[in-house]
């Protein structure tokens, strides 16, 4: 992914007083490196604002193009914007002020720090800015007018009922591959596996936190590994971190015994659950979520009419290996409909 000069919060505040459309924000992902943000598509008055974790990881880059194609055929200006790293409140904070600045209409945000950024959404809105959160909800989720994103409650339940019967009865021996503790969207993968496979925090043999990233995926796979060599089931909060389940399975000669579940559905992801390296993923759209966004700020700058709520962007387990009394597609859909 091409790689942007990153320009220091100071001559973002004197673009953004200027009336330059255009932020630029360095962004580190799941992965690492950095990124951009620009006014990069449309040309109308009507100016919307684009906010993501991180604008390198697939997911977000499939986010930034959604919102990027909706913009366009909506003949309205796009800002975006991004942190320095995944759970850089700061950034994101720095972006909402001059997006503000700029003259939004409306911001559309995932926010990396669900509380924290409260404040600054407030300052957004009390100026009569419509503010969407995209894929993680804020703290109270009614801090936003908004929240387009996948259930992932349900994402995570999916994954875990069809664990439960791909084991048709044997003894699990759970390892959980966790993002980090406290983040909403985290929580609520974790506790939906348990409650689709029946189980309570009590029957996970071994709980690590990656951040989502594949090699501290490998890392906590080979930890739980030594600590429990039996285990036989391993969700994973995302895909890269499955992936790095898999390469330490496979070191140790077991990732022909150990199934792997996982939320996502990006390109990668589903080729791997193609490959057989991960048994199921629960996709999700988040392109389906940024066009969705744009297109409630067109509707709020024409008519006033503010979106408000919760809309579920959807969510479908992907796998090639299906179970009895387990809905989900093969591949070749989830091929025809991944991200990244």
């Amino acid at each position: 992914m091409p790689r942007t000069t990153r320009l220091s919060s100071s001559l973002l505040r004197a673009a953004a007083a200027a009336g330059v459309a255009a932020l630029t924000l360095t962004a580190c992902g799941s992965g690492s490196g950095s990124g951009s943000g620009s006014s990069s598509a449309g040309s109308g008055d009507v100016k919307v604002g684009l906010i993501t974790k991180t604008d390198t990881n697939p997911f977000f880059v499939k986010m930034k193009e959604g919102a990027e194609k909706a913009a366009k055929a909506e003949g309205v200006q796009l800002m975006t914007a991004a942190g320095k790293f995944d759970g850089d409140n700061a950034g994101q904070v720095t972006a909402v002020e001059n997006m503000v600045a700029s003259g939004v209409k409306g911001i559309l945000i995932t926010p990396s720090d669900s509380k924290a950024i409260v404040p600054a959404i407030e300052k957004a809105r009390a100026k009569g800015v419509l503010v969407i959160a995209l894929d993680t909800p804020t703290e109270p989720q009614s801090a936003v007018d908004a929240l387009f994103a996948t259930d992932n409650l349900k994402a995570g339940e999916l994954i875990g009922e069809y664990a439960k019967a791909a084991m048709k009865g044997k003894t699990a021996k759970i390892a959980a591959l966790d993002l980090a503790p406290g983040v909403s969207v985290g929580v609520q993968r974790h506790n939906g596996f348990l409650k689709g496979f029946g189980a309570t925090d009590k029957d996970v043999a071994c709980a690590q936190d990656t951040g989502g990233d594949q090699s501290k995926g490998q890392t906590a796979m080979e930890n739980c590994l030594q600590k429990e060599p039996g285990i036989n089931v391993v969700y994973t909060i995302n895909e890269p971190a499955a992936l790095g389940a898999y390469t330490a399975l496979k070191a140790k000669g077991r990732e022909k015994d150990v199934l792997i579940v996982s939320v996502d559905g990006g390109c990668t992801g589903t080729q791997a659950v193609k490959d057989g390296k991960i048994a199921a993923t629960s996709q999700q759209y988040p392109l389906k979520m940024a066009a969705e966004g744009v297109k409630a700020v067109v509707t709020y700058a024409k008519d006033g009419k503010k979106a408000s709520g919760y809309t579920d962007t959807g969510v479908t387990l992907i796998t090639d290996k299906a179970q009895d009394g387990v809905t989900s597609k093969d591949t070749g859909y989830g091929l025809e409909n991944c991200w990244g």
